[in-house]
C-alpha cells in the first residue's frame, strides 16, 4: 500500500478517517485505522471485527488488539522514533492528538488536512460502477414516488416513502435525509420535510440518495403538482439551461470555479443570480460530500475520473425553489452523465 506513503512525500502516515480507511484497504466497519510506513502497512481493529477484517482488508497486515486502537500502536512505532508521522488533522480530535503526543513523544507528529482528497477524488472503474448502481436505485425510487405526489399528501409522507423504497431496493442506508420541499418551502435549499400538505400549483423539490455497496447516490428533481405560475415555468427553464450548459462545459483541465461560473452566468443573465445561493456541486463517493467543491470559492483542477454533482438552483423566498442535479464522471474530452432521469418540466395530475 505504498500509495499512502507516496501521498505524504515518502513519510509514514496514520489514517484514522474511516472513509479513507475503507478507500485504502476495503474495511467497512466502525473501528479501524491504518499505519503506513516505508516498511509496510498495518491495519488495527478490535475483536468485534476479527472475521470482517479477515474478509475485507487488502494490502495490509491485520492486527486485532484490545482497548483503544491508538494506545496499541507502540510496537509498530518503535522503529519510527525521531521520524515524522503524518496524521489527518481535519479528522483527528484534540483528545486523540493529545493522546498520540503523550503516549509516543519520540514520534514527530505532523497534522495535515486533506491528505488523500485528491487521490480519493479520482475514482476507479469499480468505484464508478458502484456509484452508478446506487444512482439507479435512486432513479427507480423517484419514478415510484411520482404517482404519490398529489394535493393533500404531506412532505413528511413522501420522505418516508423515499427512505422505505431505497432500503427495499437495496440501499444499506440513506446518504442523507431526503429533502421534500413543496411550494414556499422549496425556497430553502436544505429544507426538512414538514407536515405541510402539497397544494395544487406547487413546485416540489425532491433531493435524495442512498448508499449501495458503500457508495452514495445523489439526485434532485423539481416537479409541479398541477399547473404552476408562469414565472415558475420560466425559472425552471433557466435552471435547466444552466445545468445543461455546465454539463456541456465540464471536462478535465477546467477549474471548479470556472465550471461554477458557466451555470451561474446563465442564471445571472436571466436576472436570477441573486437567488442561486450555493455551489454548483460537490464530489461524491464513499461520502455524500467529497472534495472537490464545484464552487466559486474553490479553484481546483478537474481531473479524469472525478465524480461530481452538477446542481444549479433558484430559490425565490415565499414562492418556490428549483434545483436539478445529476452526477457526472469527468473525462478528458467532456463528461459522462451517470444520471438518466429526465429533466424536462413535469406537471403531475
Amino acid at each position: 500500500m505504498s500509495f499512502l506513503v507516496d501521498a505524504t512525500a515518502g513519510q509514514a502516515c496514520l489514517v484514522t478517517f474511516l472513509p479513507d480507511v475503507r478507500w485504502a484497504c476495503g474495511f467497512s466497519g466502525s473501528n479501524g485505522l491504518l499505519l503506513a510506513t516505508q516498511a509496510g502497512t498495518h491495519f488495527f481493529t478490535d475483536g468485534r471485527y476479527t472475521e470482517q477484517a479477515a474478509q475485507e482488508v487488502n494490502g495490509a497486515e491485520v492486527h486485532v488488539v484490545p482497548g483503544g486502537l491508538l494506545g496499541e500502536l507502540g510496537p509498530w512505532l518503535a522503529d519510527l522514533a525521531g521520524e515524522t508521522v503524518i496524521v489527518q488533522a481535519d479528522h483527528l480530535s484534540l483528545a486523540e492528538a493529545n493522546e498520540l503526543h503523550e503516549r509516543y513523544p519520540a514520534i514527530q507528529w505532523e497534522g495535515r488536512a486533506r491528505v488523500f482528497d485528491a487521490h480519493v477524488a479520482r475514482k476507479t472503474g469499480v468505484e464508478i460502477e458502484a456509484i452508478t448502481r446506487a444512482q439507479r436505485v435512486t432513479e427507480q425510487v423517484f419514478e415510484e414516488i411520482l404517482p404519490l405526489l398529489k394535493p393533500g399528501v404531506t412532505e413528511r409522507e413522501i420522505a418516508a416513502e423515499i427512505v422505505y423504497r431505497h432500503l427495499k431496493h437495496g440501499a444499506s442506508a440513506m446518504s442523507f435525509d431526503p429533502i421534500v420541499a413543496a411550494g414556499p418551502n422549496g425556497a430553502l435549499p436544505h429544507a426538512r420535510p414538514t407536515d405541510r400538505a402539497i397544494q395544487t400549483g406547487d413546485l416540489v423539490v425532491i433531493d435524495m440518495g442512498g448508499f449501495v455497496d458503500g457508495y452514495a447516490s445523489d439526485m434532485t428533481r423539481t416537479v409541479a403538482v398541477g399547473e404552476p405560475a408562469a414565472e415558475a415555468r420560466q425559472a425552471y427553464e433557466v435552471v435547466r439551461r444552466a445545468q445543461l450548459a455546465a454539463l456541456d462545459a465540464a471536462r478535465a483541465g477546467l477549474f471548479t470555479d470556472e465550471l461554477d461560473a458557466v451555470a451561474r452566468g446563465v442564471i445571472s443573465e436571466a436576472g436570477l443570480g441573486a437567488y442561486f445561493s450555493h455551489s454548483l456541486g460537490h464530489g461524491v463517493g464513499l461520502q455524500i460530500h467529497e472534495w472537490p467543491s464545484v464552487s466559486y470559492r474553490m479553484h481546483a483542477r478537474l481531473e479524469p475520473g472525478m465524480v461530481v454533482t452538477i446542481e444549479p438552483g433558484v430559490y425565490i423566498p415565499g414562492q418556490f425553489g428549483i434545483r436539478i442535479e445529476d452526477i457526472i464522471v469527468v473525462q478528458d474530452d467532456g463528461c459522462e452523465v451517470i444520471t438518466r432521469t429526465d429533466k424536462s418540466f413535469r406537471v403531475l395530475g
